[in-house]
């Protein structure tokens, strides 16, 4: 624990993949001996943060009620080819990662289930990145079509991979995506 650098309970969640409990003895114990921390964490800050853990993880932001939502099992979120095509794409419509909110569903915190996704994240733009709609127990949409609901409009498209293997795949994502974001309330 010597070469801990920080006790910011968010920064440690974003560096770590499993949940880490710690009794008050042992939180004053590590304060006790991190002088070179500012704000060492007592029990009370311990429990304010575990009582605020989201119910989802994801990247990004909520505020502009634009969620992706895909299922990479080896990745956090994508790719590294998927990652760069999604930041151009995105940029392409003056939106960077931060402006949008992406949720993997593989990650096993997050719950498979579009009720609590809806509640959680309450977008107006869904867009559905190689994730089958019957999964999330939504009715069947034709890829690169929409289901238009009373809150949100669903967009059923191919993941990035699927994409870059096709052309036509592309081009028609693109198509119906831009008008997505351009066009629809």
């Amino acid at each position: 624990m010597s070469n801990l650098l920080t006790t910011d309970p968010i920064a440690l969640q974003a560096f770590m993949s499993e949940t880490i409990f710690a009794t008050a003895d042992a939180v004053e114990a590590f304060s006790g001996q991190s002088e070179s921390v500012s704000s060492p964490l007592n029990p009370q800050q311990v429990t304010a943060h575990q009582e605020s853990v989201e119910e989802f993880i994801y990247q990004g932001s909520k505020a502009k009620g634009i969620l992706f939502i895909l299922r990479y099992p080896a990745y956090p979120y994508f790719s590294p080819e998927a990652e760069e095509a999604f930041v151009k794409t995105i940029g392409a419509l003056k939106l960077t990662v931060a402006d949008v909110a992406v949720v993997n569903l593989a990650n096993a915190h997050n719950p498979n289930d579009f009720k609590r996704i809806m509640s959680f994240f309450t977008p107006k733009k869904i867009i559905l990145l190689g994730v089958e709609p019957l999964s999330l127990k939504l009715p069947e949409i034709a890829h690169n079509s929409y289901m238009h609901g009373r809150i949100a409009t669903v967009f059923n498209t191919y993941s990035f991979e699927e994409m870059f293997a096709d052309m036509v795949k592309k081009k028609a994502f693109w198509t119906e995506f831009k008008s997505l974001i351009q066009h629809q309330s």
